[in-house]
């Protein structure tokens, strides 16, 4: 049975609650019983674990360390100033702020600090990888401010940076974001810099998928070159699920006046303190070599798609994230997305559909996080391909393939000895 919390406190929540307990149970064992391929999450440690479920989460904690608007901070303070301490280290910001409770929280600051309703900003679309906070008109940032999107080559799949360049200077927007949840390349953190400095816009780095693999050295750091860095400390970093945003000393305190009072209240310490444990985790040589063999994972994952049949999208990846198009293996009728995904789901892997560079069907977006996390290696990215193939194919059986996907799952599991 994988790690839940402490032993005794799963114990009294069967006793107090059983039926929760057994929905808490369940998830515990889908986790552990399948491929876990959604390029959005991963497997925290135990020490993380144990941090969330921690009577830290009893804390009131408006404000920052040493200026609390509640008594009896002391100690969640150290929590707090360890997490900040640790995060500056790992990226080299000369400010951090974790008390951001998403991604999307920590966007929504970064834009309170720089922008005013209505105005311009540059982003991803979401039809070439955006995510909803780069321009939705279902989100708060569609329907406050002016986007304009920029893409990717319908060819290559890569950013265009000439286009970025020429829809700044026809646009002049107040901000331009960079980032994106499906783009598998990295991104050149330095030419967007320049393109913000010609056309006197600042720059917003929306570094959540790709943070992780910056803390352990596989991706390069956006802190350098933009304005704000925006984050998640989940996904490749394998920390809780939060946000968190870098910057200058400059911005320190617009900054946290954004986060606090401005877009949010009470900080949650569980979380704040499971941050710094997982900074503190991200920190080490372990750390190190796991986000490079998230890479080669996905880089291997990605070649094997290939020769499989499916589309890759430019033709790689540079980092965890895998996209792919699953058309060419419907031998002329065509598999879309979501149709692939639900007969992978069957099979007990599970993974999310994705905007594709070209047309209006639906990708598969793939990552190795969580299956790196397991001790997965090449051979096992392989036989994945392979599985994945089949399925989509409807050439295997999925009962069979079912069976062999939950042996693969418990030769890996996500807490050994839970």
């Amino acid at each position: 049975m994988p790690v839940i919390s402490e032993p005794d406190a799963l114990e009294a929540l069967r006793r107090q609650d059983p039926e929760l307990a057994e929905v808490i149970l369940g998830e515990a064992e889908r986790q552990a019983d399948g491929l876990q391929l959604i390029a959005a999450e991963n497997f925290v440690s135990p020490a993380v674990l144990a941090a969330l479920g921690s009577p830290l989460a009893n804390k009131y904690a408006e404000g920052y360390p040493g200026a609390r608007h509640h008594g009896g901070c002391e100690i969640v303070d150290v929590a707090e100033r360890m997490a900040v301490e640790r995060a500056q280290a790992l990226f080299g910001a000369a400010h951090v702020n974790v008390q951001a409770h998403s991604g999307s929280s920590a966007v929504l600051a970064a834009y309170a600090v720089l922008l005013r309703p209505g105005d311009t900003v540059l982003a991803m679309g979401l039809a070439a990888g955006g995510h909803l906070t780069h321009g939705s008109p279902a989100n708060f940032s569609g329907r406050w401010f002016d986007f304009v999107s920029y893409g990717v080559d319908p060819e290559t799949g890569l950013i265009d940076l000439d286009e970025v360049r020429a829809l700044a200077r026809a646009h002049r927007p107040k901000a331009i974001v960079c980032g994106s949840i499906s783009y598998p390349r990295h991104i050149d953190y330095a030419a967007f810099r320049d393109i913000a400095d010609d056309v006197g816009a600042h720059l917003i780095a929306d570094a959540a998928h790709p943070i992780g693999l910056v803390a352990g050295g596989a991706a390069p750091n956006p802190v350098p070159y933009a304005d704000i860095v925006c984050a998640t400390t989940h996904k490749v970093l394998r920390g809780p699920r939060g946000g968190m945003l870098l910057c200058g000393a400059e911005l320190a305190d617009r900054v946290d006046r954004a986060v606090f009072p401005f877009t949010q209240s009470g900080a949650q310490m569980h979380t704040i303190a499971a941050k710094a444990v997982a900074f503190g985790e991200a920190a080490t040589p372990a750390f190190t070599g796991y986000a490079h063999q998230v890479v080669a994972n996905a880089r291997v994952l990605a070649a094997a798609l290939e020769a499989e049949g499916f589309a890759v999208t430019t033709g790689g990846t540079d980092t965890h994230l895998v996209t792919v198009d699953p058309a060419p293996l419907g031998d002329g009728v065509g598999v879309d997305g979501r149709t692939a995904r639900g007969r992978l789901a069957s099979a007990g892997m599970v993974l999310d559909t994705c905007a594709l560079p070209y047309g209006e069907g639906r990708g598969l977006r793939l990552g190795t996080a969580a299956v790196t996390t397991q001790g997965m290696g090449e051979t096992e990215m392989a036989r994945i391909a392979v599985l994945l193939s089949g399925v989509v194919r409807d050439a295997f059986d999925v009962r069979a393939v079912r069976e062999e996907v939950r042996e693969l799952a418990r030769r890996f599991p996500p807490y050994p000895g839970g």
